[in-house]
């Protein structure tokens, strides 16, 4: 085991600052499997993505079906088209996506995390843009669970006074 240290002063010593912030800075490298393409698993209420991007003319199958298809709604469409408007490379990336669970918005959402998680995985470039537009953190609401003696998760039952 490496020497005791007996202080703040001596741990200073040890590891000095230019070394540590050589290593925070350190360039992130691109993740890309063999075919080519990122891997990310997105998540958004109770619904998880699986999503693999490749560069490509900007086809996105979700499902096995076309974009349109699946998601019919222009609002979850357009969720889905943000992170490629943010790192500025629409219709610049292929994305397959399968994704279970919740309903079609909270799949929406998970898509679009995945899809930018996947996007900072392959270009790492990417991740401050995506970052400050918050694409790569979850969105952790979930829906509120039922209590006892009440009608909802909040909801009392109708008072009746007689």
């Amino acid at each position: 085991m490496a020497e005791e240290l007996k202080s703040l002063d001596d741990l200073k010593a040890a590891v000095p600052g230019e070394a540590l912030a050589a290593e925070a800075e350190a360039p992130r490298e691109p993740v890309r499997d063999k075919l080519g393409r990122s891997y990310a698993t997105g998540k958004r209420k109770d619904a998880v993505a699986r999503v693999w991007i490749k560069p490509g003319s900007g086809r996105v199958t979700v499902n096995g079906k076309d974009l349109d298809s699946y998601f019919a709604r222009p609002v979850l469409q357009m969720i889905l088209r943000q992170p490629f408007q943010v790192a500025g490379v629409v219709d610049q990336f292929d994305v397959m996506a399968t994704v279970k669970g919740g309903g079609l918005s909270g799949q929406a959402g998970a898509v679009k995390h995945g899809i930018s998680k996947a996007l900072q995985l392959y270009e790492p470039g990417l991740r401050g843009a995506l970052k400050a537009a918050g694409f790569l953190t979850r969105d952790s609401r979930v829906v509120e669970r039922k209590k006892y003696g009440k009608r909802k998760a909040r909801r009392s039952f109708q008072f009746s006074k007689r």
